[in-house]
């Protein structure tokens, strides 16, 4: 299909009316439905939706409904002859194992936007909310490389950074970046209320390093028991590490080991600082290009093994072979890392090769 196209949102709380937002800022048609009464109707009136209802017409379908109602909506639309041929479907969960096991479609293809606001539902919606953040998509053996491509192509023009992880690696690591992150602010910042509360002055002397970290906690609590519930061992194994290193922590002060808490704060600040680094220019990319079967399973396979290895993918491009069973996948990474991919596909049995971009032809 050429894009833009039309597009369909269930759920148009604060993702799925950000999502349409920015569809249509895009030129997209953009319908959508929502379960709460009032909800979709007010997207519209906040240039989210061009229409409230379903559009059987629609090439792409967003499911960004709490993790516990989406597996329904998505089986019923890849179950149904009423749909378009080919919709490419997709979710906005921060839990995906259990959702892309039940979901064994071509034309799915599991998502995770790593973005958010401090306020909630549709009236927090922004058609930037998306720009510079980072999207996951966990394609599978099965997925539809055309489907896939279509997806990041989409999200790439939203200003998302988009990155392929395996399913199950995902929930490893959203654990680690977000739930467990969000459940130490909510901690935190209950800790501190209830102390304001024999303390009056406590919260007005909160300073920028408290309210950064706390920041999260006024986000959406209603989708939390649900994320828990899908992702609860990870998230309690990441809890786990958090307690042990926090005592750890403990005893560093309590025993006034000033060595050893130079050292971590060390590490800290020089990991964090590793987040702000700028995207490369231009002239600092390069393009791979890497024969695959024309099958699914491959552009998966590559994808995943690009973010395993910490290469951010800039662009993707399927080349599909007029004869026989093969196509080129066209990847355009930084330079720097270029050498790393190329080695380890090799490594995998792929024949890849690069050129500087602006110079193929």
């Amino acid at each position: 299909m050429r894009l833009p196209g039309r597009a369909m949102i269930f759920g148009t709380g604060l993702m799925g009316a950000s999502i349409g937002m920015a569809l249509r800022e895009r030129g997209w048609q953009v319908g959508g439905v929502d379960t709460a009464d009032g909800v979709a109707a007010r997207a519209v009136e906040l240039g989210a939706l061009n229409d409230e209802g379903i559009d059987h017409r629609a090439d792409l379908v967003v499911v960004a409904t709490p993790v516990h109602a989406a597996p329904q909506i998505i089986a019923g639309i890849m179950g149904s002859t009423d749909w378009k041929p080919g919709v490419v479907v997709t979710d906005v969960g921060s839990v995906k194992g259990p959702l892309v096991s039940a979901i064994d479609h071509p034309s799915f293809v599991g998502g995770h936007p790593m973005a958010g606001s401090e306020q909630v539902g549709v009236e927090g919606a922004s058609g930037d909310l998306f720009v510079g953040a980072t999207w996951v998509l966990t394609p599978t053996e099965v997925t539809d490389p055309a489907a896939y491509a279509l997806l990041r192509s989409v999200l790439a023009d939203l200003g998302a950074n988009v990155v392929a992880l395996d399913p199950a690696r995902h929930d490893a690591l959203v654990a680690v970046v977000s739930h467990v992150p969000h459940l130490t602010a909510a901690t935190l910042m209950d800790l501190a209320a209830g102390m304001g509360q024999e303390h009056a002055a406590l919260l007005q002397l909160a300073a920028g390093g408290f309210r950064d970290m706390t920041r999260i906690a006024a986000g959406q609590p209603s989708i939390w028991p649900d994320i828990c519930d899908d992702n609860a061992e990870a998230i309690v194994s990441t809890l786990d590490l958090l307690i042990d290193a926090l005592g750890a922590m403990r005893r560093r002060v309590a025993e006034r080991d000033h060595e050893s808490l130079l050292e971590i704060l060390g590490r800290a600040a020089s990991a964090r600082r590793t987040l702000s680094e700028r995207a490369p220019q231009p002239e600092e990319l390069v393009e791979v290009r890497i024969p695959v079967p024309d099958r699914t399973g491959a552009i998966a396979e590559v994808t995943v093994l690009a973010a395993e290895l910490g290469i951010n993918i800039v662009d993707l491009e399927i080349a599909h072979s007029v004869e026989g069973d093969r196509g080129v996948l066209v990847l355009v990474v930084d330079t720097l890392s270029a050498p790393t991919l190329l080695a380890t596909l090799s490594d995998r049995g792929y024949r890849a090769s690069s050129t500087p971009v602006g110079t193929s032809g």
